[in-house]
């Protein structure tokens, strides 16, 4: 566990997403998932901006936009998506989030007729 970039609030986070999925189970879009994850955030008082602008500019100008789903205490990007296996398109949508806010950790959470799979992302 010392090797973990914040290893105790990333295990309360997916906590989070596990009892989300338990009680909501399988078969809903992405947005309900993020909507049940954040009342449970905002139950146990979490730090958390929900679909957070982030901007990505080059020379003076704005080239493009992210909106992260979560990022929890300023410290780690949650991304959520209903998917029956990982993609590549995920991970690579998750590193660019972390490089565009050097933010050091990002999970992204799996949301599979079996339940919740993750895979964390280190900046």
């Amino acid at each position: 566990m010392a090797d973990l970039v914040y290893p105790e609030l990333s295990y309360k986070v997916i906590g989070l997403c596990f009892e989300c999925y338990n009680k909501l189970g399988y078969g809903y879009q992405e947005k309900y998932y993020q909507r049940a994850f954040s009342q449970l955030l905002k139950r146990d008082k979490f730090l958390f901006k929900r679909e957070q602008k982030h901007v990505i500019r080059f020379e003076g100008g704005i080239i493009g936009r992210y909106f992260i789903d979560f990022v929890i205490d300023n410290k780690i990007v949650i991304e959520f998506k209903v998917a029956e296996q990982f993609h590549n398109t995920f991970r690579t949508q998750v590193l660019g989030y972390l490089k565009a806010t050097s933010l050091k950790l990002g999970i992204l959470i799996l949301i599979t007729k079996d339940g919740i799979e993750y895979k964390r992302y280190v900046n």
